[in-house]
């Protein structure tokens, strides 16, 4: 465990009463184990006290965001803005504990996985909470497969080498193991801590759970159809041109037994509506397999904006 260098990131809203202690527990963290390190916070448009907090402390890099970007975003920034060989991301309710770091970065030495994720086996939240993260687990489980029990754990350890290239968006950040791996970065797991927040309130609401539910069919249809989206969309558009050739021959043989058409105009109009939205189905299958080569071909912007990046040295004693 010899000459390890780590870049903690740490996204920040509104967690003026929680940041001091998580930032000196981190600082203990990386001293005791004698790491090479880098604490970045991103302050992700707080509207609190964080900022002035933020400036009391060192070691630190400070990212300030113009707004309320959310989490993803933040992660985002801070990822792009670390320089060292392992990456390790945490909430900043305090929440994840950084003791646990020494352990996922030897579980990653032992078994030479690309990502170790956090599994918060007892968790110390509402029922609620409880509830909604086990019914996304489930649904993950079913669409996602990243082989990991607690994608929603933010306490992270990433080899550097994992994000060249991606862009986080949305709710992804939930989902970071599972996009590495379809990318065929190898994902391990470690039971970590989990400690009751002491200070501020959850940010997490209803909002977020739909949005990390598009998020999951997003990586999903990423994970299966990104480089060939006419096997999904061409798919749909033959099964409709299959249901529309059948009620074209409905309507043929009802045409064919003297039946008059005029009370008989559903058939007809089936076959015309299958066979349209057939045809569209492929054609926009089509248009999606140009747009996926653009999409490898060309650089994407990233969908937030970076006010500052400050750095707040180690005191000189």
């Amino acid at each position: 465990m010899d000459n390890i260098s780590i870049s903690v990131v740490v996204p920040v809203f509104n967690e003026e009463g929680n940041i001091a202690k998580l930032h000196k527990e981190i600082k203990d963290v990386c001293e005791t184990n004698g790491y090479t390190y880098e604490i970045i916070f991103i302050n992700d448009g707080s509207s609190d006290k964080t900022d002035e907090v933020c400036r009391t402390l060192s070691p630190l890099k400070l990212i300030t965001m113009r707004k309320n970007f959310g989490q993803t975003a933040a992660m985002d920034a801070g990822i792009k803005a670390s320089q060292y060989d392992y990456i390790v991301t945490m909430d900043g309710d305090g929440q994840n504990d950084p003791a646990d770091i020494p352990n996922m970065l030897k579980y990653m030495k032992e078994t030479d996985v690309d990502v170790v994720s956090g599994w918060r086996k007892n968790r110390k939240d509402t029922f609620m909470k409880r509830f909604v993260s086990r019914g996304a687990n489930f649904l993950r489980y079913l669409l996602v497969h990243d082989g990991i029990h607690d994608s929603g754990c933010s306490l992270k350890v990433y080899k550097r080498e994992c994000f060249k290239g991606i862009t986080l968006y949305g709710e992804q950040h939930r989902f970071i193991p599972a996009i590495l791996k379809i990318k065929g970065f190898t994902v391990g797991e470690v039971v970590v801590n989990h400690r009751a927040r002491t200070s501020g309130y959850t940010k997490y609401n209803w909002k977020r759970t739909i949005k990390g539910f598009v998020d999951m069919i997003s990586v999903w249809f990423w994970n299966k159809f990104a480089t060939r989206p006419l096997h999904l969309l061409g798919g749909i558009g033959f099964i409709f041109e299959l249901l529309g050739f059948a009620c074209g021959i409905w309507s043929i043989a009802l045409f064919a037994m003297g039946r008059k058409m005029s009370n008989n105009i559903f058939p007809p109009l089936l076959t015309v509506f299958f066979v349209i939205i057939g045809l569209l189905m492929i054609i926009f299958g089509l248009m999606s397999e140009i747009l996926i080569k653009t999409y490898y071909g060309v650089h994407v912007d990233t969908p937030y904006s970076v006010k500052s990046v400050e750095d707040f040295e180690k005191d000189s004693k």
